[in-house]
């Protein structure tokens, strides 16, 4: 009963194939392929147009050389308060944009307050110098609490970017279970509403080692090759990240593996919803469920076999917890039984 992090899986079968397919013989290196490229072109069409596609190792580097791609002097972002981006990433963004900074957004349930967004821009009035720059707007698709936005909500934001000159760029290191949870297409999430930056991830979903950083216009990632050679991301055998993504495409297998982790953790929310022993902290229709129980009871739980985080509660949502209460995430992935979600009901009563 693993529900520490989609993490914590291993890699799925026909991916682990593909890389072992893609072992033997000569390929050329640093992304210039044949796999690389039939990649590529796999990626233009899941979008619906031409973008530019840079293959790195994690998803804090694909976040990072997002916000470094755009850098100004005195450069702003804004994010949500408790975005990965902010909250855990070691200050990653900040150290490749040679100290940018990153502001947080207040919203409920992980997502940016469009009103709260706009007042925030405008305590960085344009030319003056002491404040700095506004540079970037970044959401997190899913959020970081399992919530997702929707695309009215998401076409707000870039409205707001947009008019401020702002790039917006999407972390989406779960972009396959929000869009699986939101029934869209992948242009429908992004480009249609206005993400012009998407750190696309494959790890969490099912992928040894695949994320990738995806801009909608080209152009604006013309300074990409150098930022990612610099930051010590530029795989010599990208080959091997470009097999996992051709497997991972093949067949709808992407959105397959994501639907089932979606429904893994809605099996988990029905049973904890109905439980005495706990409650669930918010909706979410992604593979992320949060829950609310007694110390005691996460650690009877913990002594019987299951494994799962203790969560800080957001600040919008302070004031849920008793004394002797804490806040859990449990999270599924591709790997996720049914048994393992009805064993940890059963133990849970």
């Amino acid at each position: 009963m693993i529900f520490t992090s989609d993490n914590w899986a291993g890699a799925h079968p026909a991916i682990s194939q593909a890389l072992v397919d893609n072992s033997t013989g000569f390929a050329s290196a640093y992304g210039t392929s044949d796999l690389d490229r039939k990649v590529e072109e796999t990626f233009n069409e899941i979008f619906g147009r031409e973008v530019a596609v840079f293959f790195v190792a994690t998803g804090t580097a694909a976040n990072a050389l997002a916000l470094a791609s755009v850098n100004r002097p005195g450069g702003v972002s804004f994010c949500h308060r408790e975005a990965h981006v902010i909250e855990d990433e070691c200050g990653a963004p900040e150290y490749f944009t040679h100290g940018a900074r990153l502001v947080p957004v207040d919203g409920l349930d992980g997502r940016i307050d469009p009103d709260t967004l706009i007042a925030e821009i405008g305590r960085f009035p344009e030319g003056f110098i002491h404040t700095g720059q506004p540079m970037a707007v970044s959401i997190t698709q899913a959020t970081e609490i399992g919530t997702v936005y929707r695309p009215e909500e998401i076409r707000r934001i870039a409205q707001i970017a947009g008019s401020h000159g702002l790039p917006l760029h999407m972390d989406g290191a779960r972009f396959a279970n929000a869009l699986v949870a939101l029934g869209l297409k992948p242009a429908e999430m992004t480009a249609d509403l206005g993400v012009d930056i998407v750190s696309f991830g494959g790890t969490k979903n099912g992928c040894w080692c695949a994320e990738a950083l995806v801009f909608m216009n080209p152009e604006m990632g013309r300074d990409l090759p150098f930022i990612r050679k610099r930051s010590a991301q530029l795989f010599s055998k990208s080959r091997f990240i470009a097999a996992q993504f051709e497997a991972y495409f093949r067949d709808g297998l992407w959105l397959e593996l994501a639907a089932h982790s979606n429904a893994m953790a809605a099996r988990l929310q029905k049973g904890i919803a109905a439980s005495t022993r706990a409650r669930t902290a918010w909706e979410g229709p992604a593979n992320e469920v949060f829950a609310i129980m007694k110390k005691a009871t996460a650690a009877s739980l913990r002594e019987k076999g299951a494994k799962f985080h203790d969560w800080n509660m957001p600040r919008a949502r302070r004031g849920q917890l008793g004394a002797d209460e804490v806040l859990v995430r449990l999270v599924t992935s591709f790997a996720t039984t049914e048994e393992h979600v009805d064993r940890f009901v059963e133990l849970l009563g």
